[in-house]
């Protein structure tokens, strides 16, 4: 039925982003508040009336206005702050009160949506009459406010507003009704199992390998996973339209999703026209295209077209994970800013250069301690790892690294070596540093001076300076080599003296104690005469050289470490150390460990019995010139102690 048949207004959809700022624009008298009751939750609207009557005891006392605005921003910022949808109810005919609420939304990272009531000036004169407390109001006010108005509706998006709804007519504001949209971003009804892989760089060949591993046939898995692609897939590389062919088939086909990286978001505005550098492997990117426009015209506009819709990053399985091309810090998670889209495609930089010319890139997985997975790329790293619930994939495949996958929910990584070194890096993929492997060289800014360390189970540690210098002190000069160095074993202080006569210790004590402490099970044993040892073994040197990167080529280097729980080492010799590693790798190969637990690496918590194959050496060493000296020292104070 069309609007002439029935001679009334058409029935309007007015959509509003889920996560949002609403500002309701109009006259005194146009229905804000009506419309605000009819179309959204009570705890959704912020009136201004309200405010003012918090405020002054007073909806209409205008000269508690500037408090009551106030108090409304400051509502609405918290709300904006929890990712509630918030609707302000005010004239907001004047660009100075739209400015303000343009900048509300754009602190916290939503879209402002303006929803304007145009409505004739005797329709809001015949509502104002009707309401006593606002049935004086002069003819004036509401005439300056439509003068203000109608300046404004041209404006509205360059002041800011991404979607702007205007209603002129009671009957259209009557069949208006507000549909709320899911944000772009917001993928969580998606919950896998994904496929998530790094930085492609336009190797063709090693995408298409490790798709094949993934289990992927002609870019579908009979298993009904998901590629998901963290951006990146062009320039440096052999084949970057081949990327893209493979990358937008997946995704029009419903198998893949792609984030944008800050490589495809600067072809993207090459392809526009605009003036770019072709630095950073555009240049080869844009002499591909060009070959490919004889064999298909119509791809560089398909590109452009797949470009422009990708979306900053994506909160997918319920808000357990977030994927982006650069990392993202919790606060911007299912955000919609212009920000949020430049911190997902670029990162955050401290401003300084590396030795490489470089820009610095601020560590902020160091400090991520927020619910959601989130899974990036962006900057090349030797090995993979997971930081504070962060993983980057970016493995460097185009300079020679591999090509890295997640797979999700199962955590687990799947990576294929690269064919070649296709463009050589400005900055080594790996250094020998200590951390260097893993694309993080130690730092003495690491470890020097006062340190806030934030733990997993106990908040925040404070660790004193005098305590952070004696400890680089004992690394430095007496640990094993700190790449051998995984892991510290806990210790349980000993029980206070005992009361008990005769006795330094007294069981009954020790269970009150640990009772007192909050230990509701403790396992007893034999005692035994042994020293606290860790063992880290490797099958091979080759094996500690791939994972803890220790020793020289060729296999060579040590095959593990022996140490105590300080770090120290276990044995002051060398070759014996080795002879233990490989009497207790003989034993972990008998007993087939390497295959049940699929690892070429073990560490093992343990005491090393007897106590004399360490005590030895230490009655050797210390304990004989000591006693040496009592022998010498004490027949004589022993007599003339008998003698007095």
């Amino acid at each position: 039925m069309t609007t002439e048949d029935t001679g009334r207004a058409p029935h309007r959809t007015l959509p509003v982003t889920d996560l949002s700022l609403v500002v309701l624009i109009g006259a005194s008298g146009s229905g804000k508040s009506t419309f605000a009751r009819r179309h959204f939750k009570p705890t959704e609207v912020i009136s201004s009336d309200f405010c003012r009557g918090l405020v002054a005891d007073d909806e209409n006392d205008q000269s508690a206005s500037k408090d009551a605005f106030d108090v409304l921003h400051y509502i609405a910022g918290k709300r904006l702050a929890a990712g509630r949808l918030t609707v302000v109810d005010a004239t907001n005919v004047q660009p100075e009160a739209r400015r303000q609420l343009v900048r509300l939304a754009r602190e916290y990272d939503v879209l402002p949506i303006a929803v304007v009531l145009d409505l004739p000036e005797e329709v809001c004169l015949a509502r104002n009459a009707g309401r006593p407390d606002r049935a004086d109001m002069p003819r004036h006010v509401v005439q300056r406010h439509r003068r203000e108005l109608r300046r404004s509706l041209r404006g509205l998006e360059r002041e800011g507003f991404r979607k702007v709804h205007i209603l002129r007519t009671e009957e259209e504001a009557d069949r208006a009704e507000v549909v709320l949209e899911r944000r772009y971003n917001d993928l969580r009804h998606l919950t896998g199992p994904f496929d998530i892989i790094g930085d492609i760089h336009g190797c063709r060949s090693e995408l298409d390998t490790l798709l094949g591993k993934l289990g992927y046939v002609d870019g579908a898995h009979p298993e009904g996973r998901t590629a998901v692609f963290v951006g990146d897939l062009v320039d440096r590389g052999p084949d970057s339209p081949g990327v893209l062919r493979r990358v937008m088939s997946m995704v029009a086909d419903g198998n893949a999703l792609c984030v944008p990286g800050n490589h495809e978001n600067k072809l993207g505005r090459y392809l526009k026209g605009r003036k770019v550098q072709l630095t950073h492997g555009l240049a080869e990117t844009v002499e591909q295209l060009e070959r490919e426009d004889a064999k298909d015209p119509e791809f560089r506009k398909r590109v452009a077209e797949f470009i422009d819709g990708l979306v900053s990053h994506y909160v997918l399985d319920d808000g357990r994970l977030v994927v982006c091309h650069a990392g993202l810090p919790e606060k911007y998670h299912g955000r919609t800013s212009g920000r949020v889209r430049s911190h997902a495609l670029y990162g955050e930089t401290t401003g300084e250069t590396d030795e490489f010319g470089l820009p610095v890139r601020y560590p902020w997985a160091e400090d991520y301690r927020g619910r959601a997975a989130v899974v990036y790329g962006h900057t090349p790293v030797p090995n993979t790892s997971w930081i504070n619930n962060t993983i980057c994939l970016d493995t460097g495949a185009v300079f020679g690294g591999k090509m890295t996958a997640l797979r999700w929910p199962e955590r687990e990584l799947v990576d294929v070596p690269a064919e070649r070194v296709w463009y050589e890096p400005v900055k080594p993929l790996a250094t020998e540093a200590p951390g260097g492997r893993e694309g993080r060289p130690l730092d003495l800014d690491d470890v020097q001076g006062r340190r806030i360390v934030e733990t997993r189970h106990t908040g925040r540690l404070a660790v004193r300076e005098e305590n952070a210098a004696a400890a680089l002190e004992v690394m430095s000069r007496f640990a094993v080599d700190p790449r051998l160095l995984p892991y510290l074993p806990p210790t349980m202080a000993p029980t206070a003296t005992s009361r008990e006569e005769g006795y330094l210790e007294h069981p009954a004590e020790a269970f009150g104690e640990y009772r007192a402490a909050g230990v509701e099970k403790v396992v007893c044993e034999e005692k035994h005469m042994g020293s606290r040892a860790v063992a880290l073994i490797c099958k091979d040197a080759a094996a500690a050289r791939e994972r803890f990167g220790t020793g020289g080529d060729g296999g060579s280097g040590p095959t593990g470490a022996l140490y105590t729980r300080t770090g120290r080492p276990f044995l002051d010799d060398s070759a014996l150390t080795e002879t233990v590693l490989g009497r207790l790798r003989a034993a972990v190969t008998a007993a087939g460990l390497w295959e049940e637990w699929d690892t070429d690496w073990v560490l093992l918590d343990a005491e090393l019995m007897p106590w004399s194959l360490k005590a030895g050496g230490l009655l050797r060493s210390q304990y004989a010139a000591v006693g040496a000296a009592s022998g010498a020292v004490f027949p004589a104070a022993t007599g003339a102690l008998a003698a007095a």
